[in-house]
């Protein structure tokens, strides 16, 4: 079985321009989640798929593999799908190009349900909830799993709704309580995501903008794996600061 992670890469950003091409310690953030996600055990082919031609032009120059795309996609899924339709690879992963601090274990552990089991169609990632803020934050994406794993819900309002703990307790408990922040890393089968891009979106999707719940309305089974490792995505560049001082601390 052959896996190929793909990492959508677009110039344009609001609140950060240009941040691909953003250095980290002497490199582009594009980079370090190449090198990162080529670490990964399971993958064998590591593809940047962009519309820009400067981020084209410096994963050329240190040796990556990039795939140009239409600049009219609304959604990285868009983006993945015209270049998983250009190559042959059973899954497709999706690997966000701003997690330069990204685990490549994180990468493994998301392909080897789909790995396992031919029936999941889709699959992907979450950590457990440390901070109490984090369960309150509507941009902390929260999942819950049935007991096999496949998910149930994911919301950006705090599920499960621990009905009978006031803050305090709640507080004291979060360890035990198995609460899961989603992380945006998927693995898709090769058929299954040519597809999905063209189902219109669905009620709970608009709602939430959550676009996994397309799936999950559709009655697809979505395998949720359970990380130990933390993310630390770059959205800003007060992002970029912390992570080029945690990775300093790294090496």
């Amino acid at each position: 079985m052959t896996a190929t992670a793909i990492i959508p890469a677009r110039y344009g950003s609001t609140r950060f321009p240009g941040k691909p091409l953003a250095l980290i310690n002497g490199l582009p953030m594009i980079q370090h989640v190449c090198q990162r996600v080529a670490n990964a055990t399971m993958v064998d082919r590591v593809i940047v798929a962009t519309d820009d031609e400067r981020i084209a032009a410096v994963v050329d120059g240190f040796g990556g593999e990039v795939m140009m795309t239409r600049a009219d996609h609304p959604t990285g899924t868009d983006r993945l799908a015209e270049v998983a339709e250009k190559i042959e690879s059973e899954l497709i992963v999706n690997v966000q190009g701003d997690e330069p601090l990204i685990d490549p274990r994180m990468v493994d552990q998301a392909i080897v349900p789909l790995a396992e089991n031919r029936q999941i169609q889709m699959g992907t990632l979450a950590c457990p909830i440390d901070q109490l803020d984090d369960f309150y934050n509507p941009n902390v994406v929260k999942v819950v799993r049935k007991q096999s794993g496949m998910a149930l819900y994911f919301s950006r309002a705090p599920i499960p709704c621990p009905r009978d703990l006031d803050s305090d307790q709640l507080a004291q408990l979060l360890p035990q309580l198995g609460l899961l922040r989603h992380i945006g890393l998927y693995v898709y089968r090769r058929k299954f995501l040519l597809e999905y891009p063209s189902w219109p979106k669905t009620p709970l999707e608009k709602l939430e903008n959550l676009e996994q719940l397309r799936a999950l309305e559709r009655g697809v089974e979505l395998y949720v794996a359970e990380t130990e490792f933390a993310c630390h995505g770059v959205d800003t560049p007060e992002d970029l600061k912390r992570v080029s001082q945690l990775m300093s601390v790294e090496n």
